[in-house]
């Protein structure tokens, strides 16, 4: 890839004040740092016009490629490394011919070319990290042979930081370079192994970002789709559904929609079951049917909304109405839909929640003690109140699941309907008779 390809408005601005300032390399020559071979080499491109330097890395760029990563490996004040990244990032700017001189540099030093730029990344100089995070991240992504762990767990670890920390540069260029990487299969399942990533991906599109980082992190996630054992996995871990649906419904630019349903077809084809009981529960089906009837510039759109449609519409048809409760229930995202006041939904259905070990009762519990969303808790506390109404037996597993404890938790929560249904809750658990066997 080029260089390029990683934009940045700030690295730009500061690379062009770096090219002009003065280095102390006679210093570091007198002090025995660098020898008077590196200090005549490096004279030639310092601070020298590009077509200049441009001239010394096409007759000598293998050269270059060592003396620069070398110098790296040795000199440790912040202005002499921002210097010799940015020669570093200027050699290759539209020379992708020139990734190899610096793999080549590994047959005079193994530490090169990677060990001085990792070591890079630890720097207290935003400049410093960002710029070795480029440079990291156009080598890594040449590399014909697969990626070793020790090179790519410590750029994907501060990669991580950079996403869930305040610096907008920083989460611009981790995102980019994610982009990038997760091109490559062998980095899907490293970046799988760092929830940071993943959970800082969903904290940006809660974030309504504008809608180039919208589709920058929806690629990403369309790229991580691709894993038969990340797709299984990655809505039950991180709920991305409705984040991704919400972004989709809210873009105005068409390449925005387009990667976020290509997300979806891919989490579909490759584990329906996980996948399509959270897709309705977030009401995806009548996006998509909304979406089948425009006009889209990319027809490939259009193919992967009508095969959405096509899949929902065949799940919405053969679900009963537990089913879709139990869809609601898995995906966490509770709302006032019929069944949760229904006395007949709850005479019919109240007993399944044991089914399997308590299977659903359990995570029916779970989602009131996990969930922070005054809705999600209001619904919750009323469905305990129901199970146990309507289950003679059902006071003793609520209590025995901690059910009991956290209803008479939430009668003193700031929300006024979550104190509501968590007081008619506790009243249905003291009121009705204790029926053990």
């Amino acid at each position: 890839m080029s260089i390029s390809l990683l934009s940045s408005a700030y690295l730009d601005e500061n690379s062009a004040r770096i090219r002009a300032k003065p280095v102390p390399w006679e210093g570091y020559q007198r002090a025995d740092l660098i020898t008077l071979e590196e200090l005549a080499c490096i004279k030639k491109v310092d601070r020298q016009p590009k077509a200049r330097i441009e001239a010394v890395h096409l007759s000598e760029g293998r050269t270059y490629a060592l003396l620069y990563l070398s110098l790296l490996k040795k000199l440790q004040r912040v202005d002499t490394m921002q210097c010799l990244l940015v020669l570093i990032a200027d050699a290759l700017q539209d020379h992708e011919e020139r990734i190899p001189l610096f793999f080549r540099a590994s047959e005079t030093d193994p530490d090169l070319p990677y060990a001085p730029l990792l070591r890079a990344l630890e720097a207290q100089d935003e400049f410093v990290q960002l710029k070795t995070a480029q440079i990291l991240t156009v080598l890594l992504s040449a590399e014909s042979a697969p990626l070793r762990s020790h090179q790519l767990q410590p750029f994907l670890n501060v990669l991580s930081s950079f996403i869930q920390g305040q610096s907008s540069n920083k989460r611009d260029i981790a995102v980019q370079c994610l982009e990038s990487l997760l091109s490559r299969p062998d980095c899907r399942q490293e970046v799988w192994r760092i929830p940071g990533i993943i959970s800082g991906f969903v904290e940006i599109l809660k974030r309504k970002p504008g809608p180039q980082m919208s589709y920058q992190v929806a690629f990403c996630l369309w790229l991580l789709s691709f894993e038969q054992s990340i797709a299984e996995q990655i809505n039950k871990k991180y709920d991305i559904i409705p984040s991704l649906v919400e972004v989709a419904q809210n873009a105005v630019k068409e390449k925005v929609i387009r990667v976020i349903v290509a997300t979806f077809r891919n989490l579909v084809t490759k584990a329906p079951t996980a996948n399509l009981p959270a897709m309705l529960v977030s009401q995806l089906l009548p996006f998509v049917k909304n979406l089948a009837a425009r006009k889209w510039s990319d027809e490939d759109i259009l193919e992967d909304v009508q095969f959405l449609k096509d899949e929902l519409n065949t799940k919405f048809q053969s679900l009963t109405t537990y089913d879709e409760y139990t869809s609601e229930l898995a995906s966490g995202h509770l709302s006032w839909t019929p069944v949760h006041e229904s006395d007949d939904f709850w005479k019919e259905n109240a007993s399944k929640l044991n089914d399997k070990d308590y299977e659903q009762l359990k995570t029916l519990i779970k989602v009131l003690k996990e969930s922070t969303d005054p809705t999600v808790l209001a619904v919750a506390s009323n469905d305990v109140g129901q199970y146990v109404k309507h289950y003679e037996r059902g006071k003793k597993p609520v209590a025995d699941l901690g059910g009991k404890a956290r209803v008479m938790e939430l009668m003193t929560h700031p929300n006024s309907d979550v104190r509501y249904r968590a007081l008619l809750s506790v009243q249905q658990l003291v009121s009705q008779p204790w029926l053990t066997v």
